[in-house]
């Protein structure tokens, strides 16, 4: 058995594939699914591997307050939510792909983080 190994190294050329992870939150659910169709939409035409989105459980903030800015007059109280909306999106791919794929226009009112881990 020869120790020796032929010069040529096979995942020299590849870019690393990285786990890429984008947040998407949003009051609006229309909104946040458009991004997500868009996001996705790009992703299928780069040929990139994705996961998602994945729909996280809807927050739901609640406020409960007196009409009345004093304390006279019948006892009648305000009640106010936000419901705040989440997905998950997973890609694997090098980074420059997901510049070119990021760069689209996104909707008023949707937040977008983006992770970037290894591709474990």
């Amino acid at each position: 058995m020869s120790t020796f190994k032929s010069g040529k190294d096979v995942g020299a050329d590849a870019p690393t594939v990285h786990k890429i992870r984008i947040t998407l939150t949003s009051k609006d659910v229309k909104n946040l699914e458009k991004v997500c169709a868009d996001l996705l939409k790009g992703a299928k035409d780069k040929k990139l591997k994705v996961h998602g989105p994945v729909r996280m459980p809807t927050k739901t903030l609640r406020i409960t307050t007196r009409k009345t800015p004093n304390g006279e007059g019948s006892k009648t109280w305000d009640r106010f939510e936000m419901k705040v909306h989440k997905r998950l999106i997973d890609l694997y791919s090098p980074t420059e792909a997901v510049k070119q794929i990021t760069t689209m226009s996104i909707e008023p009112g949707v937040e977008v983080e983006v992770t970037i881990a290894d591709g474990n």
